[in-house]
């Protein structure tokens, strides 16, 4: 794979081209500071409160970013062992690392700027996920690891796709822009985690179909399932379901999400598989429209949600 590996690395920016976070937010080193500060919280304050939960919730993933490292450097065969190893894996992870990392910077301190939450609240529930870690399931396997990170990062390009929409209807052309940009760079990194994975699937079919269906059983595990603020149990229920509410990230993309994977990496034509592989051929080219009509249903029996009160929006009701 390192061969392979070595000419997936274009897919970074260089640094000559990499954005950073302060291109996208006031410079308040500027004599005019306080005019600019001024300008960028204005359309801020036009932003619902559903809007605000779902990027903080947003954020709060971006900021897990150590657990996600620590996560690829434990795929077995991949791990920078002494943190500066040449091998492409390993400048793959620290490149994928660095850039990731100014997602997280750039929401914080959108949000911090813009004085609409509570950042205390907002810094308890980062520390806590972090503390808490979580389990996608795929132990130390790169097979199942690059199945996952396919799915998402696909994911996390359409949540903040669509919040740069509502964004945009409720007049805060910057956070439009920051999201953007964020959704931006997902795409690439989803393109890479694809590409590695489509060619496990050209070296090991067998073994690629399993794991795909392995991961695919157990199902897809949010990586901020373990957040929490300590105001009570089941936070990441509660924004799951004001993001489902407002169209970010429903049923209905995980579904679209699994029905393209299969196609990207053509799990229908797969040639030569006999036994267990066959029958997850089998499953995965079924799955998809299964979850669909799992969430057309789920759609048509949904009731009115219960609100609930958010610390990141000092307490209030959503």
């Amino acid at each position: 794979m390192e061969g392979f590996v070595s000419g997936q690395l274009g897919l970074l920016d260089s640094l000559e081209e990499c954005w950073q976070p302060q291109d996208l937010l006031p410079d308040l080193t500027a004599g005019d500071w306080s005019e600019r500060m001024e300008k960028f919280r204005e359309p801020a304050m036009g932003l619902s409160d559903a809007v605000l939960v779902v990027l903080v919730g947003d954020m709060v993933t971006e900021e897990a970013l150590p657990t996600y490292q620590s996560l690829l450097n434990g795929f077995e065969g991949i791990g920078d062992k002494t943190g500066t190893d040449k091998s492409p894996w390993a400048q793959w992870t620290r490149g994928w690392t660095a850039e990731e990392n100014r997602h997280g910077d750039l929401l914080n301190k959108y949000l911090y700027l813009t004085g609409r939450v509570d950042m205390r609240a907002v810094e308890l529930t980062i520390q806590n996920l972090l503390r808490n870690g979580f389990d996608p399931s795929t132990a130390q396997d790169p097979y199942k690891g690059f199945v996952y990170t396919s799915f998402q990062e696909r994911a996390t390009k359409i949540s903040h796709k669509n919040v740069a929409q509502l964004a945009r209807a409720e007049g805060d052309k910057h956070l439009q822009g920051i999201c953007r940009v964020i959704a931006t760079d997902e795409a690439r990194h989803e393109k890479a985690y694809t590409n590695f994975m489509g060619h496990i699937f050209e070296q090991d079919p067998n073994g690629a179909v399993l794991a795909f269906r392995d991961l695919m059983r157990d199902q897809i595990v949010m990586p901020s399932h373990l957040m929490e603020d300590g105001a009570g149990p089941g936070l990441f229920e509660s924004f799951s379901t004001v993001a489902q509410q407002l169209g970010v990230y429903t049923a209905k993309h995980y579904a679209e999400i699994v029905k393209h994977l299969v196609r990207r990496w053509d799990v229908e034509h797969l040639a030569g598989l006999t036994g267990e592989a066959a029958e997850a051929q089998d499953y995965l080219c079924r799955l998809g429209a299964r979850y669909a009509k799992l969430a057309e249903r789920s759609l048509s029996r949904q009731s009115k949600v219960e609100s609930r009160e958010f610390s990141w929006i000092f307490n209030r009701a959503v």
